[in-house]
């Protein structure tokens, strides 16, 4: 698509009729510059800078939270921001480079500067009905996006300029899924632009970017307008573009042309030696170089004194420098042009010092402003097995041999247990990469990349924390949908990098074991299951269903795998077949084959124990000759016999989608059996309807926004909304709670009753005893029984300060239900669902997903707990209605998803019956919000 941007000239002096509400903003074409894909463009020598605002540069009412650091198409990072009065040099540096086609598609004419009036009105916005964004590079201005809202405040006309130095590489798009996003915000719906005849490939920016737009022609120009409201298509698009630009960024990280060693040392056992010697030792494809303040050769080794200095550029940098030595070396690098920097330094943020943490924080702030991507500090390195680059930089020992899993881990250590175990299971790596603080690539980038991996068929992590866990899960899914993802999650919660995080999850493990669940991750506890799991995937095909077939020379241990398996949710549908002690090769392979032949069968294991009436080795083929004509998984244990591993490799045999079919052979059969159990679920997730994401209709975000930015206003801190405000707040999303009446005597009781006109209750709203039995008093028909009923409960609860009593219009007969949502510091928002009252305050009895919500993730919702049967119809209860359920639950991750400054939000009890559900009481806690990691538009986390 055509990337382009403009700045708005000022409006007319009386508003537009609303027939005709367009304003010249058009977008130069765009060109190609710069070197070829992935080579850096550095901002033009004379362009003035523009600083992140800070201090007294920095307008009051400066939303911060628009800011992000962004990957653009070819890899590289861009920072943006709101605009600020401080900018306008910037700007005119912007525009003097500017080529007159551009300057003349912008304006309409032929501006060769920009006056001080228009630019105090481009540079002075309120960030509300006028607003601008710009992205910088090394703090120079390479775009400018703004929108100004016309007498509908809910339409803006729209203006983009980019820089003609960064045409084609992804700004423009960046720029409007920005400024689309803080527009809706701030309640605009749709935009308007006016394009001239000969750029309608302006056009294109929008209809690229997934939106329905409308045009016409209108005095000379087209003009266009378009509801920015996010649809499927624009989020897809935006998805795919986001997955685009940061693959690419890692396959500039994995795939450098030219690499340097800041650090390389003449020790031999120093870690500037140790990475040395990996490159190296690895055959990198590339120019290594040697950096070395103190001397001109290292190890018989030319060395320059810094990177800069050396001829032609460097791609990566290596750093294995003292940590107080880093940032000298990073600005060094910038002016170098380098691109990437693997820092395997320590000394940051893991110290425990603040010194450390500071220290970090610049090293990010640095190269986020040069435009660089940084793996570490006090990374482990990285390894990518791709003929064509043979990447070793990593401090580890033995590095693996080329394959197809695709490993991440972010501690150094659990890489060295991790690497060691894959090689003695003989799994080839196609890459690996230890992030060490993880302060910029994390995780989500290797998933990104490993989604177009052809070399890479299986992913393994090891996950301590997760920056960013939204994100996490949608390209995990994505992933996942073509390739196994295998997670150990041990500490996931608790173990947070230092300086990365401060505070823990609100909801723990329970709700992350959700996120891995909806994103068809496969959770595992230890590196050894997730390599038993990695050997069944890497050299097995997916299981077709959960039937397996059992074989074994002792029944004893057949029963006990048979117990296993069923416990794991496998089905015995073959067997156990019992060999007789002693039986040969022959007679296995004849069982072998049986149970391979078995239609009913998808997967078979073979357990074998001495005495055996043939070889070790002479069993082993047998069996792999066999599973190798069937193709269905299989697994195997010898206990007590030699180990077979040789044999089943010898015996492997190519397979249809790469690799080699082969025969694992496991220490003990309940590894095989946890493996397999644990794959053949992914299989069946993979086979599953995952369902489309809800919209509910009726939604006003608009007004939703507004109530909570008073409520903040009132109380910068936060508070509890009053019964009155969570009832209009709600409503807002189409969530309409019954009313209730707060009654402190019997005679407001009566008054309160008399004005419902019918039959209601009388019960006690306090949190710990609400959904209690005894704290309901219903079907009261008449004044007396009014009386009585709160009489009653005042007397129950004389021990509270306030018993909290109210009455209420009476319900249907049904079951109390609670619904929740809590703005998580790790994962944004998470809606939970549970059985009000004991099952879910004493037994734990909740179900969580992260939205946005699909129909299956929902109804997942009420299926996952526990007690799910007394929904559906128990012991010839009526069923309640499940429809109902999910639609309040869809209007709530909505509500919980566009507004993170509900904090918590709680509807107990939702009262479900056959005919509905009832929202009877609400509470809604609201409080600023921290800055999500996944705010709904593109950006480095």
């Amino acid at each position: 698509m055509a990337d382009d941007d403009v700045t708005t000239p000022d409006p007319p002096a009386a508003p537009r009729p609303a027939a005709s509400p367009h304003h010249h903003g058009d977008a130069p074409k765009e060109a190609p510059v710069g070197g070829p894909a992935g080579s850096p463009v550095v901002p033009p020598a004379d362009a003035a800078t523009a600083p992140a605002p800070t201090g007294a540069n920095r307008p009051d009412d400066y939303p911060a939270e628009w800011e992000a650091d962004v990957v653009l198409r070819d890899g590289s990072v861009a920072h943006v921001r709101p605009i600020v009065p401080a900018d306008a040099e910037g700007i005119r540096a912007f525009h003097a480079q500017q080529s007159a086609e551009s300057i003349y598609l912008r304006f309409f004419a032929p501006i060769k500067e920009i006056s001080e009036r228009d630019m105090h009105r481009f540079t002075h916005v309120d960030y509300d009905t006028r607003a601008a964004i710009v992205a910088t590079i090394r703090d120079v201005v390479i775009g400018i996006a703004r929108y100004d809202c016309l007498s509908d405040p809910s339409i803006a006309e729209v203006a983009f300029n980019i820089s003609d130095h960064y045409q084609g590489r992804g700004v423009g798009s960046v720029l409007l899924e920005h400024l689309a996003a803080v527009a809706q915000e701030r309640g605009v719906r749709r935009f308007v632009a006016d394009v001239l005849p000969q750029n309608r490939r302006m056009m294109n920016v929008f209809i690229d970017a997934g939106y329905e737009v409308s045009h016409h022609f209108d005095d000379g120009v087209i003009a266009v307008e378009f509801t920015i409201e996010p649809t499927e298509k624009s989020k897809a698009v935006q998805l795919a573009r986001e997955h685009r630009a940061e693959a690419q960024s890692m396959t500039r990280v994995l795939s450098p042309r030219s690499l340097a060693v800041v650090g390389a040392s003449r020790r031999p056992d120093a870690v500037g030696s140790l990475a040395l010697d990996c490159i190296l030792d690895g055959g990198f494809s590339g120019a290594v170089h040697l950096v070395n303040s103190e001397t001109d050769s290292v190890r018989g080794l030319h060395a320059y004194s810094k990177v800069s200095d050396i001829e032609g550029g460097v791609d990566m940098a290596v750093v294995c420098v003292p940590a107080e030595r880093v940032l000298d070396v990073v600005d060094d690098c910038a002016t170098a042009g380098v691109t990437t920097l693997l820092v395997i330094s320590s000394g940051f943020a893991e110290s425990g010092r603040p010194e450390g943490a500071e220290r970090q924080a610049e090293l990010l702030r640095r190269a986020r402003d040069y435009g660089m991507r940084v793996l570490g500090p006090n990374a482990f390195g990285l390894v990518n097995n791709d003929p064509a680059v043979r990447l070793a930089a990593t401090i580890a020992r033995h590095v693996p041999e080329p394959g197809s899993l695709g490993l991440f881990t972010q501690s150094g250590g659990i890489g060295v247990g991790l690497l060691a175990s894959v090689a003695r299971r003989r799994l080839g790596v196609s890459v690996f990469a230890s992030a060490g603080n993880r302060i910029d690539v994390s995780g989500n980038d290797l998933l990104q990349y490993f989604i177009d991996d052809d070399d890479t068929r299986t992913v393994g992590m090891f996950i301590e924390s997760v920056g960013n866990p939204r994100k996490f899960s949608r390209i995990a899914r994505q992933l996942s949908m073509s390739k196994p993802v295998v997670a150990v999650t041990t500490g996931t919660i608790g173990a947070v990098p230092p300086g990365h995080r401060t505070r823990a999850s609100l909801v723990g493990a329970a709700a992350f074991d959700s996120l891995l669940d909806q994103a068809g991750i496969i959770g595992t506890s230890s590196i050894h299951e997730l390599v038993d799991i990695a050997e069944l995937l890497e050299h097995q095909p997916l299981p077709a269903g959960p039937r397996i077939a059992v074989i074994g020379t002792s029944r004893g241990l057949n029963s006990i795998v048979v117990d296993t398996a069923e416990r794991a949710g496998l089905t015995v549908t073959h067997g156990p077949v019992s060999l007789a002690t002693g039986c040969d090769a022959t007679t296995v392979a004849a069982a072998t084959e049986a149970a391979f032949a078995d239609a009913e069968v998808d997967s078979v294991i073979v357990c074998v124990t001495p005495p055996m009436g043939s070889s070790d080795e002479e069993v082993a083929a047998a069996i792999a000759h066999i599973a190798w004509l069937y193709g269905k998984p299989c697994l195997t244990t010898f206990l007590g016999l030699r180990d077979v591993t040789d044999v089943m490799h010898r015996a492997g045999r190519p397979r249809s989608n790469g690799g080699r079919y082969i025969v694992p052979v496991y220490k003990t059969p309940l590894d095989g059996i946890a493996a397999l159990a644990a794959i053949t679920r992914y299989a069946q997730w993979r086979q599953s309807d995952h369902g489309e994401i809800i919209t509910p209709d009726g939604i006003n975000e608009g007004a939703a926004r507004r109530l909570v930015d008073r409520v903040l206003a009132e109380a910068p801190e936060g508070r509890p909304l009053t019964p009155e405000e969570a009832t209009t707040l709600l409503a807002t999303y189409g969530l309409k709670v019954w009313p209730m009446v707060p009654v402190s005597d019997a005679e407001e009781a009566v008054d309160a009753a008399q004005r419902f006109g019918g039959p209601v209750v009388v019960r006690t709203m306090l949190p710990a005893i609400r959904t209690l039995p005894g704290s309901v008093r219903g079907a009261l028909t008449d004044d007396a029984s009014v009386v009585a009923a709160f009489d009653t409960l005042s007397e129950q609860l004389a021990h509270a300060d306030d018993p909290m009593l109210v009455v209420q219009e009476m319900a249907p007969v049904g079951l109390a239900t609670l619904i929740r949502s809590v703005e998580d510091p790790l994962f944004g928002p998470v809606v939970s669902f549970g059985i009000a009252g004991a099952s879910s305050d004493l037994l734990h009895d909740v179900s969580h997903r992260i939205p946005p919500l699909t129909d299956v993730d929902a109804r997942g919702l009420l299926s996952d707990i526990a007690s799910a049967p007394v929904l559906t119809g128990y012991r010839g209860a009526p069923a309640v209605d499940n429809d109902a359920l999910v639609d309040i639950l869809a209007r709530v991750a909505t509500l919980a998803d566009d507004v993170p400054e509900i904090a918590h939000l709680e509807l107990n009890p939702v009262n479900a019956h056959p005919a509905g559900a009832d929202i009877l009481g609400a509470a809604i806690v609201v409080a600023p919000a921290d800055t999500r990691t996944d705010p709904g538009r593109r950006a480095l986390t």
